[in-house]
């Protein structure tokens, strides 16, 4: 099916088929005049051959003029039978008052004397004029040739006496016609048909040239320049053949040059550290290195070549192609912080023609949320530290404002507000030291004292302390609490920086002290995994909001912050307990329900050390 498909499209059989069809329309044509001709040649010719002698006509309007009508239609009946014309079918004669008086065909002299009824011959004898036509008789399915003519009077012209009406088959005129169009028609046929056939032959041989520079061109398509187009002569077939030859050894020229190009290209967005996006003049992805898939978390299988640039940067309801162009947008930021975690800067360039025509864009890609996350964490933090120190900086110049007014001579007063002076002065110091602590921390420059510690017997020194001072608490006002201890028997030996991991504990034990009703319980737990130690402190406070969970360990953050300020909090506390705990290479998390208390858990790497061990190794 598919080589007739070939043969109905190859060019020479096209030629082949314009010429058959040129020469069936020239046929056509030249067939329907020369019918046409010999019709009206025949019709003229047989219409001749039926015409009566004038000496009859003569003999007829005679007999028509007699009075004796029978003697007359006598004379008139012999007349027609001395008529010798096969090609009439039949004569009739009618006088001038309509009258049949006779008629030539035998079956039909029982009409003689009959009035006639066509109206033909009615209206030749009102006007006086000859009349003929063709008819078709539907009953045996005949075309005859009708002739009316009218009699006139022998003694006065322009008397008509009668009328003659003849009647002959045309069968044997238009016999002949068919005969001679169907003979037409067959050599019409077997011309086109020996024409057709010499006309593929003659094409196939004029169009063999093309059909090797078709199937050159198709090869250079393909990418393979090696075939070469045979030039047969001089010709505009034979320039042409050069011309492809020339231009299959042009184009193997810049492809290979393209090649060496977009090896390139590719090798550099390969490498590039930032994500390369260009694009069509319309806005939809032509190029996208791997840096840029993985920036915005797409791969091959999303089909990203070919979608829109604003729906795969996600900026279409902020942006257009247009007001990229026209507003000359060179920067964006693109916040993808909700779904993959990413602030991305965009970068936008226009690719444009000499003439102005802009054909593309490129844009670039920087990954930016580590600079984003720092300058709004150095904001914050500048913001939060200038608000931590005015509060008590305030509160500390109102006291002195007010001693330096007079109070310091009221001996009840004045050591109240220097009590508030030297307590705020201290919270400030604490709040400086927690700085620089968490200042080293960030700068790397913190050196820990590493040892191998009981974990155990640390947790218990640490909680001990806290039991030691409920004991000696005095004041019937402060808060009455109850230390719960679920501590493995176990020895866990874990190495910590002992100092610093104390630090951490104490943030933890003051924060639930501090948010634990009065007669609380607050409870210890020490466990031991495959590999890590895991401490919990969990208290009965006020717990944390669900909202406030995730910063609960931010710089300065405070859940009741009031509360927080009245105890003298810095904010800081938990934030360095997670840099310790980090830098120890733990975990430290919490679980909450607000109005039921919350679950500190510190998670330590540990490894299961057997004292025998060390001791066997170096007795060998």
């Amino acid at each position: 099916m598919n080589s007739k498909l070939k043969f109905y499209q190859s060019i020479h059989f096209k030629i082949a088929l314009v010429f058959a069809l040129m020469s069936m329309l020239t046929l056509e044509i030249v067939g329907a005049v020369f019918v046409r001709q010999l019709e009206r040649q025949n019709l003229s010719n047989f219409r001749q051959q039926i015409e009566l002698p004038s000496y009859i006509d003569n003999s007829l309007a005679t007999q028509l003029g007699r009075k004796n009508t029978k003697k007359a239609n006598r004379q008139i009946r012999e007349i027609l039978t001395e008529v010798n014309n096969n090609n009439i079918s039949e004569i009739r004669v009618i006088d001038n008052k309509g009258i049949i008086r006779g008629s030539s065909n035998p079956s039909n002299r029982n009409m003689v004397g009959q009035r006639t009824t066509d109206s033909t011959v009615k209206n030749v004898l009102a006007t006086n004029r000859s009349h003929n036509k063709n008819v078709y008789d539907n009953d045996n399915y005949n075309r005859y040739y009708v002739n009316v003519v009218p009699l006139l009077s022998n003694n006065n012209a322009n008397n008509v006496v009668g009328a003659v009406y003849m009647r002959a088959s045309l069968e044997g005129v238009y016999s002949t016609i068919n005969n001679i169009s169907l003979i037409y028609v067959f050599a019409a046929l077997v011309t086109i048909i020996i024409g057709l056939g010499i006309t593929i032959i003659i094409s196939r041989e004029i169009t063999r040239p093309i059909e090797e520079m078709r199937k050159q061109t198709l090869r250079i398509a393909r990418g393979d320049y090696s075939g070469r187009v045979a030039v047969m002569g001089n010709d505009k077939l034979g320039q042409l053949a050069g011309a492809i030859n020339n231009l299959s050894v042009r184009v193997e020229e810049s492809q290979e040059v393209s090649e060496a190009e977009q090896r390139r290209l590719n090798s550099v967005l390969s490498h590039m550290s930032d994500g390369v996006l260009a694009t069509d003049r319309r806005g939809n992805i032509t190029i996208i290195n791997e840096t840029a898939q993985q920036l915005l978390d797409v791969n091959d299988d999303d089909n990203v070549i070919g979608k829109s640039l604003l729906d795969i940067l996600e900026i279409r309801k902020d942006y257009t192609m247009r007001e990229l162009v026209d507003d000359d947008v060179q920067q964006i930021l693109i916040d993808n912080s909700d779904t993959s975690g990413m602030i991305l800067s965009a970068y936008f360039s226009v690719v444009q023609r000499e003439s102005g025509f802009v054909s593309g864009f490129v844009c670039v890609l920087h990954d930016v949320t580590s600079q984003q996350k720092e300058d709004q964490e150095r904001k914050q933090f500048v913001s939060n530290v200038s608000h931590e120190l005015r509060t008590p900086l305030t509160s500390v110049k109102s006291y002195v404002e007010a001693l330096s007014d007079g109070a310091w001579k009221d001996a009840e007063i004045a050591p109240q507000f220097l009590k508030v002076v030297q307590d705020e002065t201290d919270r400030m110091i604490r709040m400086i030291n927690d700085l620089l602590s968490l200042s080293r921390m960030d700068s790397g420059t913190v050196k820990l004292n590493l040892e191998y510690v009981n974990i155990n017997e640390l947790f218990n020194y640490i909680l001990d302390r806290f039991d030691m001072i409920l004991k000696k608490e005095t004041d019937p006002q402060q808060k009455k609490y109850t230390i719960q201890r679920k501590i493995t028997q176990k020895d866990l030996w874990v190495e910590i920086d002992t100092d610093k991991f104390t630090q951490v504990i104490d943030n933890i034990m003051n924060n639930a002290v501090k948010y634990s009703p009065d007669g609380g319980v607050i409870t210890a737990r020490l466990m031991e995994t495959k590999n890590h130690v895991i401490m919990s402190i969990a208290d009965q406070g006020l717990g944390i909001p669900r909202k406030d969970i995730g910063h609960i360990f931010d710089r300065f953050f405070r859940v009741d912050k009031a509360r927080s300020r009245k105890q003298g909090g810095t904010g800081l506390g938990l934030a360095i307990s997670k840099e310790v705990v980090n830098l120890l290479g733990g975990q430290i998390w919490v679980d909450s329900i607000e109005g039921k208390g919350s679950t500190f858990y510190i998670s330590l790497p540990y490894v299961p050390y057997d004292e025998g061990d060390e001791w066997d190794a170096s007795e060998d």
